[in-house]
């Protein structure tokens, strides 16, 4: 198993949403590593958990990547979280452009959105979609 593509990884998914038009035209500057503290921007986007699987074979050492991105909104409604959430997917699956570029260690083989959750919290004072995605990557 190899779980050193991991950081390369993220870092490419990171500069992909920072680099993609769309998602900046909805949320610029707030995509984050973590929750930001201090005062929370209205809605922003941030990476989530992340699952690793072996998937190495007799070729080289290779991953599965189950990744998290979360949208989080305000009280308003799911509407403008949705269009981000839709945004991100594009910019990940290569609809929107290129999807992630080059690693710095390894290679993504691909990047398939898996699923949603749309969910209310805080009462009811925020909106967040987890959206969940599978890489697969060789070492």
């Amino acid at each position: 198993m190899s779980y050193g593509v991991s950081l390369a990884l993220q870092r490419a998914v990171f500069a992909a949403l920072e680099a993609d038009a769309g998602v900046q035209a909805l949320v610029p500057g707030r995509i984050f590593d973590a929750a930001p503290s201090g005062p929370v921007p209205e809605l922003y986007v941030t990476l989530g958990p992340e699952k690793v699987r072996d998937r190495s074979d007799s070729t080289g050492a290779g991953a599965l990547h189950d990744l998290q991105i979360s949208v989080i909104g305000g009280p308003e409604g799911f509407s403008a979280a949705k269009q981000v959430a839709v945004a991100v997917t594009d910019a990940l699956t290569g609809v929107s452009g290129a999807g992630p570029g080059p690693l710095e260690r390894g290679r993504l083989v691909a990047l398939h959105f898996l699923r949603a959750v749309a969910r209310r919290e805080s009462g009811g004072a925020r909106r967040r979609i987890d959206l969940s995605f599978r890489a697969r990557v060789e070492d």
